[in-house]
């Protein structure tokens, strides 16, 4: 890090304490206020914020990982741009409509206040878990490797900035609530975007251009069904990603997480009204076309540059581990100044992915539980309790830090295994409860209850099985709940959850048509009707039509 990187470094923080402090000093007097911004987002923050959010550590050390020990398998879950249509689209009309803060909050419209308080519980715990812990420990991961940097004052250097950046970024999200987030994700969007170019563009001169790597990776199997890295569609007999399984377990886990997590959710919830919401969905969706080449692909150029023996300034290219893909391009690709850049790039992803996960947690946690048993709380005190709430979320993902650090060799493919087992009751919810008037409160609330059980029980086999290894014996329970690609046991799962629904939906009591009006496929007014149609023209639909486009060429490309 030179003087020029430090400087660059210095004028965004500068940027980012200029807004923080403008945003501090708007009017926030109520928790509609400080969680969603008083609802007043336009398009441009709120598909910024969308992807923000989106990219964070897990991207920048887990998703150039995967690129760079396994190719373009986990491009599945990268290219979900469609998917982000479908929460525009298909779900932004009945969240409108039902005016809610949060999705715990929606369910309770739709089912009962049993099944608001199973998915804030879920949400709370997968959020603590794995978004905030996983985030913190590869930030931690990133600046070791980019400052190079083992200890500082005696301390390890992975501590001293995993701790920092929680308590920089705690620090805006506490104060300036959500509208710090959406307003500071429009001035990390951009850099995000120019760093992490500018990174695909010199690994790509470095590397001799995308043909070597399209060669190199080509030339390395990944199966024995023929199947090499740059393969996205691969054999049904691959141990890893089955392309049957990789196509229904990353829209389960797309479906879950971009049109029912509160964590992207509360981004479409901030706008001032349907439209908004919609193009900030379209927005998003835009730039969720972007992640493969943004970090996928340079972990592929770095797997490239160190088989190939580069040599960097004069010194030969290794590739530490598949996780250090990422941060070592930073490290020895980059000139001075330009490296400031990247480094805020990173910095931004850090910390708008973590204010979005302190924000969401906070509110979960304030209008799902603390408001729902004291109603009469003034508003000013519930902001002062999504403040603290945010202290308890930020020291409860530090102190987990030290089990995440065992987590293994690649972090993008753990935290999709995890969610593959949090998502398909959620989403078996979330789908029947918006396409079936018949799908009762109980049966919802079976749905939701029955996919908890099965994933607990799915990732404490894991658990188990992992630590004791060959000394298991064969068990139908392992074969089961271990064995069974993880793929496939989301897609089964799915359809488990919606068996459930179905089922207890037809043994109970049928919902109140008056209750569910607008929630649910067919029961709209004709006055919600045309608000809806008013909401949207042709720009829209074009917009819709070339980001499917895209994705289908892409998938036609690396097939």
């Amino acid at each position: 890090m030179g003087t020029l990187d430090w400087i660059v470094i210095a004028l965004f923080f500068a940027a980012l304490i200029g807004i923080i402090i403008w945003v501090t000093r708007q009017k926030q007097n109520n928790s509609e206020d400080y969680f969603l911004g008083g609802r007043d987002a336009g398009w441009i923050a709120i598909g910024a914020s969308i992807f923000a959010s989106n990219i964070g550590s897990e991207h920048l050390i887990g998703l150039a990982g995967a690129g760079a020990s396994s190719g373009m398998a986990m491009a599945h879950w990268e290219i979900q741009g469609w998917m982000i249509l479908i929460l525009g689209w298909v779900f932004v009309p009945f969240y409108s409509r039902s005016m809610v803060l949060t999705m715990p909050e929606f369910l309770e419209r739709r089912y009962n206040s049993e099944s608001r308080t199973i998915l804030s519980i879920i949400s709370l715990v997968s959020y603590v878990l794995t978004k905030v812990a996983v985030t913190v420990y590869a930030g931690g991961l990133v600046f070791q490797q980019v400052f190079g940097i083992k200890e500082l004052w005696g301390i390890d250097f992975f501590w001293i900035s995993a701790i920092g950046l929680v308590l920089l970024t705690a620090l805006y999200t506490i104060f300036g609530g959500m509208k710090s987030v959406l307003y500071t994700s429009v001035l990390q969007t951009p850099i995000l975007l120019a760093g992490s170019i500018i990174i695909l563009v010199l690994g790509l001169k470095a590397v001799g251009g995308w043909d070597e790597v399209l060669a190199t990776c080509g030339a390395t199997p990944v199966n024995q069904y023929g199947d090499t890295m740059v393969n996205l569609i691969r054999s049904n007999g691959d141990p890893n990603f089955p392309w049957l399984g990789a196509l229904i377990g990353s829209s389960i886990i797309g479906f879950w997480y971009w049109c029912t997590d509160q964590f992207i959710v509360q981004r479409v919830l901030s706008g001032r009204n349907e439209k908004e919401a919609r193009r900030g969905s379209i927005f998003g969706a835009y730039l969720k076309l972007l992640p493969v080449f943004l970090f996928l692909i340079p972990g592929m150029i770095a797997f490239t540059m160190s088989q190939k023996g580069i040599m960097l300034n004069g010194v030969q290219y290794v590739l530490p581990s598949a996780d250090a893909a990422f941060p070592s391009l930073v490290a020895k690709l980059l000139p001075a100044g330009v490296k400031g850049l990247v480094v805020c790039g990173i910095l931004a992803a850090l910390m708008s992915s973590l204010a979005s996960l302190f924000n969401s947690s906070a509110m979960l946690f304030t209008i799902d539980f603390y408001k729902r048993f004291k109603p009469n709380t003034p508003e000013k005190k519930l902001v002062k309790i999504g403040q603290i709430a945010t202290v308890v979320i930020v020291i409860l993902g530090i102190l987990w830090i030290p089990i995440m650090k065992s987590i293994g060799n690649v972090l993008y493919n753990y935290l999709q295994d995890v969610q593959s087992v949090l998502a398909p009751g959620i989403a078996a919810a979330f789908l029947m409860g918006i396409t079936w008037k018949r799908t009762s409160a109980k049966g919802g609330m079976w749905g939701l209850l029955s996919g908890f059980a099965i994933g607990i029980t799915r990732l404490g086999a894991k658990v188990y099985y992992t630590t004791i290894g060959t000394n298991a014996g064969e068990s139908m329970f392992k074969s089961l709940f271990y064995d069974l690609n993880w793929l496939f046991f989301c897609g089964w799962m799915l359809l488990f959850c919606i068996i459930v629904v179905v089922v207890v939906s037809l043994f109970t009591k049928a919902p109140d048509p008056a209750q569910i009006q607008g929630l649910v496929f067919g029961s709209s007014t004709p006055e919600q009707k045309a608000a809806s149609r008013a909401s949207w023209n042709h720009w829209d639909v074009i917009n819709t039509i070339i980001i499917l486009g895209f994705t289908a060429a892409f998938y036609w490309y690396f097939w």
